[in-house]
């Protein structure tokens, strides 16, 4: 009875290691057809004008995107600017200062559903807030909107990274006279900087594909603009009204803009895998 059993516990095992194997191998074949695709068809439509060129006439085999590309350039760095302070900031506080407290799990609880907000809804909020009030789309509205989005990845990574530092570091930086905003930036920050710089690299890599908030705020237009106080065009706003027009060279365009964004995305994410693997490696050899 014994063997039988020992036996249905060994087949249930290759079993399910057998299904969980086909489970992994259908998702990677559909990311890297996808992958594939957008390699053959982006590539081949790279060019010096698609970089040094704004739109041309629609219709007109003429023409580049660099109106987006400086736009959604503009775009990420002011959110990345604004989401960066507040998060590391709200993760700080989460972590040092209102661990224990019942506005903090008010707080906490709040960020989790944030992380998981549909980025669309942060578009419409901003569209509510900025776009209504000053009676057309800007740039600024986009911003905000990508930095909320932002905010609740570097917070919650933030908060995770600083909660895993041991606190008999602090109980000995508290012995040796230091004040608490000392024990935070020379002991905590400094022992959780790889993992909060990933966090960081990753709400960036996030907010650079999207596109809902974008079309709610930002909009779009067909020249270089560095007014953020006026509609800006965005890679990924110019990739969807492209990809929806009938113009094959317009398709073309919009092909080479999505192979250079992911090819982006996909930078980021690996610096971070690379900042986490080799992070690790060097806190064990110390």
């Amino acid at each position: 009875m014994e063997k039988i059993r020992l036996l249905k516990r060994k087949f249930l095992n290759k079993l399910m290691l057998f299904l969980s194997l086909l489970a992994a191998l259908y998702g990677l074949f559909w990311l890297f057809w996808i992958l594939g695709v957008l390699f053959f068809n982006g590539f081949k439509h790279l060019s010096i004008e698609l970089f040094t060129q704004d739109a041309g006439p629609p219709g007109l085999n003429i023409g580049g995107l660099r109106h987006a590309f400086v736009g959604h350039l503009i775009i990420t760095i002011l959110s990345t600017i604004i989401g960066i302070p507040i998060g590391l900031f709200a993760g700080i506080y989460y972590a040092e200062y209102g661990r224990n407290s019942k506005f903090f799990y008010v707080l906490k609880n709040i960020t989790d559903v944030m992380v998981s907000t549909p980025s669309i809804i942060m578009g419409a909020v901003m569209y509510a807030l900025l776009v209504i009030p000053l009676k057309h789309f800007n740039a600024l509205a986009g911003a905000l909107a990508l930095a909320m989005l932002m905010v609740p990845v570097i917070c919650v990574t933030t908060y995770e990274m600083l909660i895993l530092v041991p606190f008999t570091l602090r109980e000995a930086a508290y012995a040796l006279g230091a004040y608490k905003w000392q024990i935070i930036k020379d002991i905590v920050l400094r022992s959780a900087k790889v993992g909060i710089l990933t966090g960081i690299i990753l709400g960036v890599a996030r907010i650079s594909g999207e596109t809902a908030p974008l079309l709610f705020t930002a909009f779009s237009n067909n020249y270089l603009s560095f007014d953020i106080f006026k509609p800006m065009a965005s890679l990924t706003v110019t990739i969807f009204n492209y990809t929806m027009s009938p113009y094959e060279y317009w398709h073309n365009q919009a092909w080479a803009a999505s192979f250079c964004l992911t090819f982006f995305i996909l930078i980021l994410s690996l610096i971070a895998k690379f900042l986490i693997h080799y992070g690790n490696i060097f806190k064990n050899k110390r």
